[in-house]
C-alpha cells in the first residue's frame, strides 16, 4: 500500500520521479486545473493546493462521500499539500506572492480578471518571478467576445461539436455523463506546462499558457473542420456505428450483456465475418473499404449481431480471441476492478489513507521504466499544511497570527 502522510512518504527511486524538485501552485477548482496539477504531482512535483479558508475547492464536495469525507477529492486531491489563503485580503495577496517567488508554475481558473482585481496579474507574479509558468484555464480563454462568461465542461461539449454527433440519429445531442472536456483539457495543461517548461530552459524566462476548455476537446474530435472546409461535410449522429468502418458497435449477447466489436483494419473485418459464418460477404465488392462497408452497416449488423445473439459473453470472447478478432466486453465499474487486465496493470491501485483506510482509485496515467510516479498520499483535509508550508516559507509564528485575525488563512 501507498503510505498516505506526506511526512512517511517512502523515499524516492534512485534518482527520483522525474518532476522532483518542479514546484506548482495549484489555485484552481473545478477540474481541469486541479487535475493538470495532479498529474505533475503524480510523477514528483512538489503541489501546494491553495483554497479560500472558509470556501474549500467544491470538488470535496461533488458526488458521493463517505463518513462526510468527499470522495472525488480524495482522486483529484492525491499528492497536493493544502493550505488556505484568502488572495482578496492583502496578507493573503502578499503570502501568495512569497510563494510565487519560490514556485515554477502556478495553474489557476479564475475568470478572466480577477487575478488582475487582485493585484495578482503577469506583470505582478512574473515580477516576483520570471521564472514562472502561470497556467490560466478558462471556459472560453482569455480574450475574445465570451471570455468574461462563466465556463464549465458542459458548455464545452455543447459548442465544440461533440454533443452534436453523440446519441442516436433520431434520439436529442447527447452530452456525456462525466467531467469529459475538463478531463481533456487538464492533461492538456500539464502538456503544456511541461512545454512551457522546456522553452524556460531555452530561454530562461517564463510564460503564461491560455488554455480554453473549448479548444482541446475539439481536437480530440479529429478534422471535422478540414472535412467542412474542404467538402462542407457535416458529421452527424450516428450512434454507435461509424461512417468510417463496418461492423462496429455494442451487441447483445445470449446471457443478456453486450461486447463491443470494432473493425478499424481491413484484415480484423474479414476475420469477423469468416467467424460469424459469413465469409461470403468478403467477397461483395463494397466490403473491400471501410467507407464502403459502413454504408452497408445493415447487412453486417444483421450477420454479426445474429451470431452474437446466439451466443453467450464468454463464449463470444473466447471465439473472437481465437480468430484474432477486436472484441471487448461493455464493462460497469465492478467489471473494472476486476478485469485481469487491469488487474495486471495495477490500474486501479490501493493507497493508504489516514481518514478512510485503504481506499482504491485509479494509478499515475503511464509507466516510465526509469523514473517512475506514483500516490504517496491521497486528498489531504482542507488546510492540512498550512502552518508546515508558510513557515517553510519564511512565516512566523506572529505573522501567521496576524494573517487570521485578517482573516486571510
Amino acid at each position: 500500500m501507498t503510505p498516505s502522510d506526506p511526512a512517511t512518504a517512502p523515499p524516492p527511486a534512485p534518482g527520483g520521479p522525474p518532476l522532483i524538485g518542479l514546484r506548482v501552485l495549484d489555485l484552481a477548482t473545478l477540474f481541469a486545473g486541479p487535475l493538470a496539477a495532479t498529474m505533475l504531482g503524480d510523477f514528483g512535483a512538489e503541489v501546494v493546493k491553495v483554497e479560500h479558508p472558509r470556501k474549500p475547492d467544491p470538488s470535496r464536495g461533488h458526488g458521493p462521500s463517505k463518513d462526510g469525507i468527499g470522495l472525488w477529492w480524495k482522486v483529484v486531491g492525491r499528492n497536493k499539500r493544502t493550505i488556505t489563503l484568502d488572495l482578496s485580503k492583502p496578507g493573503g495577496r502578499a503570502t501568495l506572492l512569497r510563494l510565487a517567488g519560490t514556485a515554477d508554475v502556478v495553474i489557476e481558473n479564475f475568470r478572466p480578471g480577477t487575478l488582475e482585481k487582485w493585484d495578482l496579474g503577469w506583470p505582478e507574479l512574473s515580477a516576483v518571478n520570471p521564472r514562472l509558468i502561470l497556467a490560466r484555464v478558462t471556459g472560453f480563454g482569455q480574450f475574445g467576445p465570451y471570455a468574461h462568461r462563466p465556463g464549465f465542461g458542459t458548455l464545452a461539449e455543447a459548442m465544440s461539436g461533440f454533443a452534436a454527433i453523440t446519441g442516436e440519429p433520431d434520439a436529442p445531442p447527447t452530452l456525456p455523463p462525466f467531467g469529459l472536456a475538463d478531463s481533456i483539457a487538464g492533461l492538456t495543461t500539464a502538456y503544456a506546462v511541461m512545454t512551457a517548461l522546456a522553452g524556460r530552459d531555452r530561454t530562461g524566462e517564463g510564460q503564461v499558457v491560455d488554455m480554453a476548455l473549448i479548444e482541446p476537446i475539439l481536437t480530440a474530435l479529429g478534422p471535422q473542420p478540414t472535412w467542412y472546409d474542404q467538402l462542407g461535410h457535416v458529421q452527424p449522429r450516428t450512434g454507435n456505428r461509424s461512417q468510417n468502418n463496418a461492423p462496429r458497435g455494442t451487441y447483445l449477447t445470449a446471457d443478456g450483456t453486450w461486447v463491443a466489436v470494432s473493425t478499424s483494419a481491413q484484415s480484423i473485418a474479414e476475420r469477423v465475418m469468416v467467424l460469424v459464418g459469413r465469409p461470403d460477404l468478403i467477397d461483395e465488392p463494397w466490403f473491400a473499404t471501410g467507407e464502403d462497408r459502413a454504408r452497408h452497416a445493415d447487412v453486417l449488423d444483421e450477420a454479426v449481431g445474429g451470431w452474437i445473439a446466439r451466443h453467450s459473453r464468454a463464449d463470444v470472447l473466447a471465439a473472437f480471441e481465437k480468430a484474432e478478432a477486436a472484441v471487448a466486453p461493455v464493462q460497469d465499474v465492478r467489471d473494472v476492478m476486476a478485469d485481469p487486465q487491469y488487474q495486471a496493470l495495477d490500474t486501479i491501485t490501493t493507497v493508504d489513507d489516514p481518514e478512510l483506510g485503504p481506499l482504491r482509485m485509479q494509478n499515475v496515467l503511464f509507466r516510465l521504466s526509469g523514473t517512475p510516479g506514483g500516490i504517496r498520499w491521497a486528498g489531504r483535509p482542507h488546510g492540512a499544511d498550512t502552518e508546515e508550508v508558510l513557515t517553510g516559507l519564511g512565516l512566523t509564528p506572529a505573522d501567521l497570527a496576524e494573517l487570521r485575525a485578517e482573516g486571510a488563512l
